[in-house]
């Protein structure tokens, strides 16, 4: 798309060169765990990410623990696996090692 050694300059160069089909196939992974929560839950969840305005520290500590809770069962370590199953490296083979044999 792009000369070698060349850069794209624009905002709109580099959305084109995403991987669309990687990006769907998240959202579809995101949809799904969003739509296996409660709907109450869901409905909780979206008032606290609202009322905190992307700042937990705006929460008090009640509702702080409650956010995590919801999140929780969102399970994000579970999430983050299958977002990267999909698509990437697959998984590390082994340690990186630097020079002479020292961890990097």
């Amino acid at each position: 798309m792009f000369k070698r050694g060349s850069q794209p300059k624009s905002t709109l160069e580099r959305v084109r060169m995403l991987p669309w089909v990687a990006i769907a196939q998240g959202a579809v992974v995101i949809a799904r765990r969003w739509r296996s929560l409660a709907p109450k839950d869901r409905a909780r969840l979206g008032g606290l990410a609202r009322a905190s305005q992307g700042r937990p520290s705006n929460l008090s500590r009640k509702e702080r623990a409650e956010l995590r809770a919801l999140v929780g069962k969102l399970d994000p370590v579970g999430l983050g696996r299958e977002l990267f199953a999909r698509g990437g490296r697959g998984g590390r083979r082994g340690r990186r090692r630097g020079r002479r044999g020292t961890r990097a």
